[in-house]
C-alpha cells in the first residue's frame, strides 16, 4: 500500500480581527479575489439599484432565483450565455459588466509589479 502524506494546514486567516476592521485594502499577501466573486458583487449591485428581487431578475433571465443567488454569491461559475441572459435582465451589455468586473479587480487586487501576455 501507499503511503499517506499529511497536507500541511494552513490558518484561516493570519489577520486580526482589528487588522480586518482597520484596512478592506488588500495586502500583498492576500490572494487575488476570483473573478466569479466579483461579476456577483457585480450582478447584485446591478439588481438592488434597480430594487428588484432575485425572483423578477430571475425570470427576466430565463434561471431560477437560486441560481441566480448562488452566482450573485459566487457559488457558481456561469456560462457566457448564462451571463449574458443575466446582464440582459438587467438592462446591461456584457462589455459594461465585464469592464466594471475588471476595474473591481483592478482595485481590489494586489500589486504585483509588471504583467507578461502569452503570445
Amino acid at each position: 500500500m501507499a503511503d499517506l502524506l499529511p497536507f500541511p494546514r494552513t490558518p484561516r486567516s493570519d489577520r486580526t480581527r482589528s487588522d480586518r476592521l482597520r484596512s478592506d485594502r488588500p495586502r500583498p499577501s492576500d490572494p487575488e479575489p476570483l473573478w466569479r466573486h466579483l461579476l456577483g458583487d457585480q450582478l447584485r449591485r446591478r439588481r438592488h439599484d434597480r430594487e428588484e428581487t432575485l425572483s423578477e431578475t430571475a425570470d427576466k433571465a430565463g434561471v431560477s432565483p437560486q441560481y441566480l443567488s448562488e452566482v450573485e454569491r459566487g457559488l457558481k461559475e456561469p456560462s457566457s450565455e448564462m451571463i449574458a441572459a443575466i446582464a440582459g435582465a438587467l438592462d446591461t451589455s456584457l462589455i459594461e459588466l465585464t469592464s466594471d468586473v475588471a476595474d473591481s479587480l483592478r482595485s481590489t487586487a494586489p500589486s504585483r509589479g509588471a504583467f507578461a501576455l502569452a503570445a
